[in-house]
């Protein structure tokens, strides 16, 4: 060998240590990979960071944000209710929840997609009599394997796509991967839903930690078009039931009835109290089109406690609360359409707005705030929600422009709690959300335009319409995923300029698959499975792929066989919780350790080298 090939080796298996040791991110020892072979001179230093305008990792991140709007809007919660059924037994709902799963990581981010149905599996978990862990595995091993369907399923497959396009054979196309992906993630699915759930651990799921807030009090109301209207209080709470949230009050023309009776029907404009949760606030809304009394328009009048509409008078000269300058009011428009936030704060006992409501305060005309809900631990308030006097302890929902709350926050003396994850449903923003992730998917099938620009308009198409605030389109990419990538594709490169991707890929041949061409598709299948189980299934995707164009190339068959079974292997990651974070996520609500993973991850890597084998070599013939 010689000496650029032997430094190529030293550093990528020093590399492999490093990720095997897990003592840094693996960005970091992506990153010093990459300067490492600048320093040796394997890559120029004018081409180190040309992977971060490589077309895969631009299709990356453009995937991450419209996977964030699909969550932010709700869309998600709407294919997940009208798919998931509501008293199936164990066999049927886990079937429904995984190939949900499978079917949202073609499309979307894999790990948005856990992360979106972990809660709906922990409650799926509760109403069957099985440990959260029992559901968890099972979907995080789900999204993992819808992932490898489609091109923007994961971003292996993107990897593969680009080497290929850079071999001059050209890019995969959407649903290349769907011939063999769909096959091996149907009987993957089949085989966990129906015997390998049995073989997942029973474990006491560990603390998150998470603080809790009690119940909150809001007031929805109930549109002309929802499915409440006709259906009796006792028939709502039914519909609702799995959001654990219950009908605390009824108010009818400005007529407040505590606890009304359950054969009270519901009519068109009525405002149902409710108390609820408020990580499942969410799903009580969206269940029957019901939507928040306090969400509306900034632009409206408060109303007195008598019902009539304030006038902009000043407040006592005692008050506190800052009122706007009245050269403000155009400063205030614009700043009411910058990004909306959901906030939860708490009212200190010092706080300006103790003993004033929400009419009082004319938190819409003043700030452009809605107060939503108010969480107050032991009592249920009788007064409505926009005339409740506030008190100290007081735990509020608002909502409104980001800068605004932050002086509404300043103001008042106010206290933010930690955020957590608050989103109120949207129908008309989810249904953009998802013709936006579909016209972009769409294009990319027709062949109109490449991934990464087909992706870039559709995060472009996000950003003006607002399913993810242009604010939060940076903060929503994975960027330790992206540098990793970035920094792994000129290593990549570095291995097939110095001939190393050669010499291990004739190795390989003639050592261990003794120039068999099926034997070795089935040594690069094995090797990539084995090494996504042990580090990032992006970095073995980018390490894995020229050595396959140069197996391919040293027994002259087709090398797409090989980047397809390196496409496979990369997205079958399921021995230990390190090789996915799918697999991390899972780690400590199912109360898992690292040994875990394999009693069900085996059978079913074996399971998936037996069936993709015979595919590969009928749908990509050698």
């Amino acid at each position: 060998m010689t000496t650029p090939q032997l430094l190529i080796f030293a550093i990528l298996a020093a590399t492999m240590v490093l990720f095997l040791w897990g003592q840094f991110r693996h960005d970091v020892v992506a990153l010093l990979a990459l300067m490492a072979c600048v320093v040796t001179g394997l890559v120029p230093s004018a081409e180190a960071f040309a992977g971060f305008g490589h077309p895969a990792v631009i299709t990356v991140a453009c995937v991450l944000v419209l996977s964030k709007g699909l969550h932010n809007t709700g869309a998600v919660d709407w294919v997940a209710r009208a798919v998931l059924p509501r008293d199936a037994g164990r066999v049927s709902s886990m079937v429904a929840l995984m190939g949900l799963g499978a079917l949202l990581s073609g499309f979307m981010n894999n790990v948005g997609a856990m992360a979106l149905l972990m809660p709906v599996a922990v409650r799926l978990s509760d109403r069957l009599g099985m440990t959260p862990g029992q559901v968890l595995m099972p979907l995080a091993f789900g999204t993992i394997l819808g992932g490898m369907t489609t091109l923007i399923g994961t971003p292996p497959n993107l990897i593969v796509s680009g080497f290929r396009a850079e071999a001059g054979l050209g890019p995969f196309a959407m649903f290349d991967f769907a011939p063999v992906g769909v096959a091996v993630a149907l009987v993957g699915v089949a085989f966990v839903a129906l015997v390998g759930w049995r073989l997942v651990p029973a474990r006491k799921a560990a603390s998150n930690g998470d603080f809790a807030t009690g119940a909150y009090l809001t007031e929805v109301r109930v549109p002309a078009d929802s499915k409440a209207v006709g259906l009796t209080l006792r028939g709502f709470e039914r519909e609702i039931e799995d959001s654990e949230a219950q009908i605390v009050g009824l108010v009818r023309n400005e007529v407040r009835m505590t606890a009304p009776h359950g054969g009270r029907q519901i009519r068109e404009g009525d405002i149902l109290v409710l108390e609820a949760n408020v990580e499942t606030l969410a799903k009580a809304l969206a269940v029957l089109g019901i939507e928040l009394e306090g969400q509306g328009s900034s632009k409206d009048k408060d109303k007195d406690k008598d019902g009539n509409e304030e006038q902009a008078a000043k407040p006592a000269e005692d008050s506190t609360v800052a009122v706007p300058a009245q050269g403000a009011a155009e400063e205030d428009d614009s700043k009411r359409d910058e990004d909306i936030v959901l906030r939860e704060l708490a009212v200190l006992p010092g706080s300006s707005i103790v003993g004033r409501s929400a009419s009082d305060l004319r938190l819409r005309t003043r700030y452009g705030l809605n107060l939503l809900a108010v969480s107050r631990e032991g009592q249920r308030p009788r007064a409505r929600l926009r005339t409740l006097n506030l008190k100290s302890g007081d735990l509020l929902l608002m909502q409104g422009p980001a800068e605004v709350m932050a002086d509404f926050i300043n103001d008042t003396g106010c206290v933010p709690l930690g955020e957590r994850e608050l989103r109120i449903p949207d129908k008309r923003m989810a249904i953009i959300a998802g013709v936006i992730m579909l016209g972009s998917v769409g294009i990319v099938t027709a062949g109109l335009l490449p991934a990464a620009a087909a992706f870039t308009l559709g995060l472009i198409a996000s950003m003006i319409l607002r399913t993810v605030p242009p604010r939060q389109v940076y903060s929503v990419i994975d960027w330790p995923v992206i540098v990793l990538l970035a920094a792994l594709i000129p290593v990549a490169g570095a291995m097939q300029a110095t001939g190393a991707a050669d010499v291990l890929a004739r190795f390989l041949v003639g050592t261990i698959a003794q120039g068999n061409a099926i034997a070795a598709l089935v040594v690069v299948l094995i090797v990539t499975m084995f090494l996504s189980d042990v580090m990032n299934n992006a970095a073995t995707a980018a390490v894995l792929c020229p050595i396959a164009i140069g197996i391919a190339a040293t027994l002259g068959v087709n090398p797409d066989s090989f980047l397809m079974a390196v496409a496979i292997g990369s997205s079958c990651a399921f021995l230990t919780p390190i090789g996915h974070q799918n697999n991390t996520l899972i780690l400590g609500p199912g109360g898992f350790g690292f040994g875990d993973y394999w009693k069900l991850g085996l059978p079913l890597e074996g399971l998936v080298v037996a069936v993709s084998i015979p595919l590969l070599l009928f749908v990509w013939p050698l």
